[in-house]
């Protein structure tokens, strides 16, 4: 049976490579982003149906809705990204609050909106997969802050959607090139010290990251939920 994924803030970078995996398997694909312009990039190459959402606005959410199929066998929460990036400055403390606020609202509370949007939908034998970071394990201010508490909060989700035969997990990617994350600001000494961090020689792809939510979204990792999945080459090892 065709399964109906949905992917948040896939437009460019991982969610884009996750949609074109999805779609390669013939799955039924539903991209959402805030900007049009890349989403109907995404609807050109991959033939994935795609609205414009913000996931941080429940109004937004709650609009979103009324074009979503009743059944959504795959969540992928990929919205979000490190909002510090875009900060106006400001050293305040007025400041440093809506700074420290975008980056948890961007990165965990769109989340967690969108899961609980969607509850009534999430299908039995389904799954729920968050993307989240190695700065949850070895830190980036508000960003680290943000995604060590959606690996919090997904324990949480497991637990409460295993009984509905749903599995919660979170792919949790080290340095990934080809993405929009750094907004073209990474140095080349930056860069190079990530890829010498990691034991694989190289930098992530967005396709490394697409096929490990993949295997969790698949038959395969039916008793795998509660877990955070890192793949980042070796940058960060667990036991």
């Amino acid at each position: 049976m065709t399964r109906t994924i949905l992917i948040t803030g896939g437009g460019t970078g991982i969610g884009r490579a996750t949609a074109r995996h999805f779609a390669g398997q013939g799955e039924t694909v539903i991209v959402t982003g805030r900007r049009a312009g890349p989403l109907d990039d995404v609807a050109a190459e991959t033939g994935a149906r795609t609205l414009v959402c913000d996931h941080t606005d429940p109004s937004a959410l709650t609009g979103l809705l009324s074009a979503l199929p009743q059944r959504i066998d795959v969540l992928v929460n990929n919205a979000g990204g490190n909002t510090d990036f875009d900060a106006g400055g400001g050293t305040d403390l007025a400041s440093y609050a809506r700074d420290f606020r975008a980056n948890l609202d961007a990165n965990l509370v769109s989340a967690a909106l969108t899961t609980r949007a969607l509850d009534g939908r999430l299908a039995a034998g389904g799954a729920v997969v968050h993307i989240g970071s190695i700065a949850a394990d070895q830190g980036a201010g508000s960003y680290g802050a943000s995604k060590a508490g959606l690996a919090a909060w997904n324990l949480d989700l497991a637990r409460l959607l295993g009984p509905r035969d749903i599995t919660a997990n979170v792919v949790a990617p080290g340095y990934v090139a080809d993405t929009e994350f750094f907004r073209d600001r990474l140095p080349g000494e930056r860069r190079e010290q990530l890829v010498a961090a990691t034991a694989t020689g190289r930098a992530g792809s967005p396709p490394d990251i697409a096929g490990a939510v993949a295997f969790l979204a698949s038959p395969a990792a039916r008793h795998i939920t509660g877990q955070v999945l890192h793949v980042n080459g070796g940058a960060h090892t667990t036991r």
